[in-house]
């Protein structure tokens, strides 16, 4: 399953916050996404984790709990959804 993980500081690393949900089972991965000009955290992140009833332990352990002085947002990741944009040179 794939977490979102909102509300991180700008100080914590992609092995700070996989440290924080292995308390809860596997994890595959951990990541904070950081901006790609400055290299600096945006503040969210995501964690894999294989096992669904791990994660979901995870996501209500960890939903509102501090970690590195912040109070994290965290539930299931949602599919990112697609841009309406213009069809160039497409068919309506």
């Amino acid at each position: 399953m794939d977490i979102y993980v909102g509300n991180l500081s700008y100080a914590t690393t992609d092995q700070r916050l996989q440290q924080a949900f292995e308390q809860f089972g596997k994890v595959t991965s951990a990541r904070v996404v950081t901006d790609r000009e400055t290299g600096r955290s945006k503040g969210f992140g995501f964690v894999q984790m294989p096992d669904r009833g791990e994660a979901t332990k995870a996501i209500e352990g960890m939903n509102g709990a501090d970690l590195d002085g912040r109070s994290l947002r965290v539930n299931e990741s949602q599919p990112r959804p697609r841009s309406g944009g213009s069809n160039r040179g497409g068919r309506w």
